[in-house]
């Protein structure tokens, strides 16, 4: 139900959140009168639950003019934007054609399904609505990786043998040192009380250390330190941190031995009893870039400083070995005794899905898929079957994706997007992705539809998502899109339940969850996880009844699943290895500039990046620092080129003492828009980027060589 302001009878008030790719759930207060969103705003009764100017701009996405409302056919050449109007009948009718002949000519397998994280939710979830629908069409391709955090899961998996191994965000105001490494929570959130709690800590006394290539808004506003350090050496200075930690004899031993396996191991790579090269402080300043005082001063506060949160972003784990630093990181937790202890953090993973969480969704039933890593995609399409790829790929189904735009080498994607016979996507925008479909059907906003919003870091809670007005134009959800392509191929039981049968049975089929009626008349429902939440708590006070779910039934330092790998690039003990495209790399005579890509403030991934309101707030100027800005002619505010050999693009240059030297920044996200050279107006970084992974599956977006020239 709906709450009706008594000041206005005419206005109705519903409560919602966002489906799109953050890990936060804010509740949202939507305003509607007459059939319209008036007004959203923060919900004043759940305090700790608010909105970021993200959220607070969702009515400007329901009504901004360049708004897909329409189903539309290509009339141009791929990716020239020409399109015309056709109807629902003629779009679904095509579309289901072109399944059906690409089936039944080539197989399931010669269909691509690129469905990704557009819009995550338990009935809505587009990945979840595709894969029914695909299942009992008979199959498809699909992909796997993830581009967010595949080092972070694959580090814990190993280490662990869990991969969900986060705190709630309480545990920091008993932390006496937070050590914010490669994160920035500020800007991308991770949970809407994230900030408070560590601003609270900060009070509190806590000291908090940014270990980053840039001073970011949570190094300036947050920190009281900041180390600079080098992209893709993050392992080494970890490393470095251990071996003081055993030479001055500060990490717990009783600790160590109680809960670790292969420690002995990790301690001889250390000191060099393995390969006779102590990895010391000063070996890790040369790669680092961190003062060797630095890297002792802050090993000898973690140790010392107990409990102390060391908080392992995911950035550092985008690189070509990032494996190696989220497994180093949680090692040093583990040498300090901060493993499953209130102010501690296991320092890897994702965060913790606690008690409470609504795990059903749309049934799937059918054929195991065939499945292409997410940074292979680009190759699958181009070579196929000869490539060694599960078939050759006749259509391209992509939803929840602006893949264009976000996957690495975006030149690439180009030539890629021009293989298949058909691509057809749902969207609301007209994305640099969309451009080079056949068939864009226009999707439903989530404001536009009913479900319920859950995060995926941070916190145990739901949010009830009210339908707050009809989609715009003939715009329609992704979930009844499938629906009448399922009638035209004449696939029986797709979609046999309304929006709300299909949430009230995935409530019931969830222990400890209300009734989805009871869940719309409470608005917000709060788990009840029995207090601050740690992760592995019981696998540390009580291990003769909980062992870690790992072959020893300990904390892996040494990974025997890693070790019968045999791989040596993913070693069984966290190693620091030089990577491609970094410092070492020959590369770095014609390109000597590591570009990171950050999140930006104003967008979720790619999403909202063409909402005015909120490009008003990105950053989407080159961070350079004043070293490399002088010996390049550079002034602040100039415009600049960043090339390499895959792609070029123009920005504007942000010079700053915030950067340290070699390194430059441009946030993520940005929408590519070129012009008649093929250089990038838009500041799109995947020009940039190489398709490459890391050994274990990493989305390598922070390793990449560029040079920098003024226009």
């Amino acid at each position: 139900m709906t709450l009706t302001d008594k000041s206005s009878p005419n206005e109705q008030i519903f409560t919602s959140t966002c489906a799109c790719d953050c890990g936060a759930r804010c509740v949202l207060k939507v305003q509607v009168s007459g059939g319209r969103i008036q007004k959203i705003t923060p919900d004043d009764r759940f305090d700790g639950l608010k909105p970021c100017a993200r959220g607070l701009a969702l009515m400007d996405v329901v009504y901004a003019p360049d708004r897909l409302t329409v189903p539309l056919k290509r009339t141009g050449e791929r990716g020239s934007g020409k399109f015309e109007q056709i109807s629902w009948d003629e779009a679904l009718d095509t579309v289901a054609g072109k399944l059906k002949s690409a089936r039944d000519t080539h197989g399931p397998q010669s269909i691509f399904c690129m469905n990704y994280s557009g819009s995550i939710s338990p009935l809505h979830n587009v990945q979840k609505v595709s894969n029914r629908f695909f299942s009992l069409f008979g199959g498809c391709t699909t992909w796997q990786g993830n581009t967010s955090m595949e080092a972070a899961s694959f580090s814990s998996l190993m280490t662990f043998g869990w991969g969900l191994t986060g705190n709630s965000r309480d545990n920091f105001l008993d932390s006496k040192i937070i050590i914010l490494w490669g994160w920035n929570p500020l800007d991308t959130r991770f949970g809407p009380d994230t900030a408070a709690f560590l601003l609270e800590a900060k009070k509190k006394g806590a000291r908090i250390v940014s270990v980053d290539p840039r001073s970011s808004a949570s190094s300036e506003k947050l920190a009281d330190e900041w180390i600079a350090i080098r992209p893709g050496s993050d392992t080494a200075m970890l490393v470095a941190m251990a071996y003081v930690m055993i030479s001055e004899d500060l990490y717990d031993r009783a600790y160590i031995e109680a809960h670790t396996t292969g420690f002995e191991k990790f301690k001889a790579y250390v000191t060099g009893e393995e390969d006779g090269l102590a990895k010391t402080p000063a070996w890790a300043e040369k790669i680092t870039g961190a003062p060797k005082e630095s890297i002792e001063k802050l090993a000898r506060e973690y140790a010392t400083l107990r409990p102390g949160a060391l908080s392992a972003g995911w950035a550092p784990g985008r690189s070509a070995s990032g494996e190696q630093y989220h497994r180093a990181a949680s090692v040093l937790a583990a040498m300090t005794g901060n493993i499953g202890v209130r102010g501690g953090n296991v320092a890897g993973g994702t965060d913790v899905v606690p008690k409470g969480y609504l795990t059903s969704t749309l049934p799937v039933k059918g054929p195991k898929y065939p499945k292409v890593h997410v940074t292979e995609i680009y190759d699958l399409l181009l070579k196929g079957k000869s490539g060694g790829y599960p078939a050759d790929i006749r259509l391209l189904y992509i939803i929840g994706c602006n893949m264009l735009n976000q996957f690495l080498n975006l030149n690439k994607g180009i030539q890629a997007l021009q293989k298949p016979e058909f691509i057809v996507i749902h969207e609301l925008f007209m994305t640099p992705t969309a451009r080079y479909a056949d068939i864009v059907l226009p999707a439903a906003h989530f404001l536009e539809r009913e479900d319920i919003g859950q995060p995926f870091v941070g916190g145990a809670y739901n949010i009830v998502m009210e339908k707050t007005v009809d989609p715009q134009g003939q715009a329609r959800t992704d979930l009844a899109i499938f629906t009448g392509l399922a009638s035209c191929l004449g696939i029986a039981g797709f979609n046999d339940r309304t929006d709300a049968e299909w949430l009230n049975e995935f409530m019931a089929k969830t222990p400890g969850m209300p009734s989805y009626e009871a869940l719309k008349e409470k608005k917000v429902y709060l788990a009840d996880t029995g207090g601050t939440y740690i992760s592995f708590k019981d696998q540390i006070e009580n291990p003769g009844q909980h062992p870690f779910p790992t072959p020893s039934g300990k904390i892996e330092i040494y990974s025997q699943k890693i070790a019968e790998m045999q791989n040596p690039m993913i070693p069984p003990i966290p190693k620091y290895l030089e990577s491609w495209e970094g410092p070492g790399d020959v590369a770095i005579a014609a390109y000597p500039i590591q570009l990171v890509s950050p999140h930006s403030k104003a967008r979720v991934n790619s999403t909202l990046d063409n909402i005015p309101r909120l490009k008003k707030i990105a950053d989407d100027s080159v961070w350079i620092s004043i070293q490399d800005a002088r010996s390049r002619g550079i002034q602040d505010g100039d415009r600049v080129r960043i090339r390499n050999d895959r792609g070029r693009l123009v920005v504007t240059a942000k010079v700053t003492g915030r950067i340290m030297q070699g390194v430059a920044s441009l946030d993520a996200g940005a929408w590519y828009r070129p012009d008649e050279s093929g250089t990038d107006r838009g500041g799109c970084v995947n020009v940039l980027t190489r398709d490459a992974k890391s050994p274990a599956g990493a989305f390598p977006s922070n390793t990449c060589l560029v040079q920098i020239d003024k226009l």
